[in-house]
């Protein structure tokens, strides 16, 4: 008899030092604290809001819903890219992205009683640095919103003296071919 309890997932946010963002961030006491965790070749981040996360009554926020697909898509692209190169998370270099584009469908109001399901898949990498998703979120089991968003990868300790200096977001348009 097995009585070994299944262990949490392994949440990308927790290889990502210094991280202050709103969304994400699991150094900020305000933030909405995601966590994102792979199933399969998807990763999947499970957030509850609260009443303050309201937009009008009983309805999630767009902007709390648009904060939630940028953050899960960058926490993911920083993961695809480490497990592209067949490292496991928190090894060196450590990644940093930014948001690239985020285009968001709104497809019906998002309730703000039950847990928000996002599933973001990885559509391309170009450059080695720009990643494409395709992210939809879920309520009820109901898709609600859907999106595409673009990261760019604009840190690696790698490519940096001082830790913090950001890589290649000097003067490159990294939408140029």
């Amino acid at each position: 008899m097995n009585n070994s309890t299944p262990q949490p997932p392994d949440y990308f946010q927790k290889y990502m030092a210094g991280d202050v963002c709103f969304g994400c961030g699991t150094e900020n006491p305000r933030g909405l604290k995601i966590r994102s965790f792979w199933d399969g070749d998807e990763t999947v981040c499970i957030w509850t809001p609260e009443k303050h996360h309201q937009g009008w009554a009983n309805l999630t926020c767009g902007g709390i819903i648009a904060t939630l697909i940028d953050c899960h898509c960058m926490a993911s692209a920083m993961a695809f890219a480490v497990r592209n190169e067949g490292r496991a998370l928190g090894t060196e270099p450590h990644y940093r992205f930014a948001t690239g584009t985020l285009n968001i469908k709104f497809l019906k109001p998002t309730p703000i009683s039950d847990s928000l399901t996002l599933r973001a898949r990885l559509k391309n990498i170009r450059k080695k640095r720009i990643y494409t998703f395709d992210c939809k979120l879920d309520a009820n089991a109901e898709t609600t919103a859907e999106a595409e968003v673009v990261a760019f990868l604009v840190y690696s300790s790698n490519e940096s003296a001082d830790g913090d200096t950001p890589y290649s977001a000097r003067s490159e348009n990294l939408f140029e071919n």
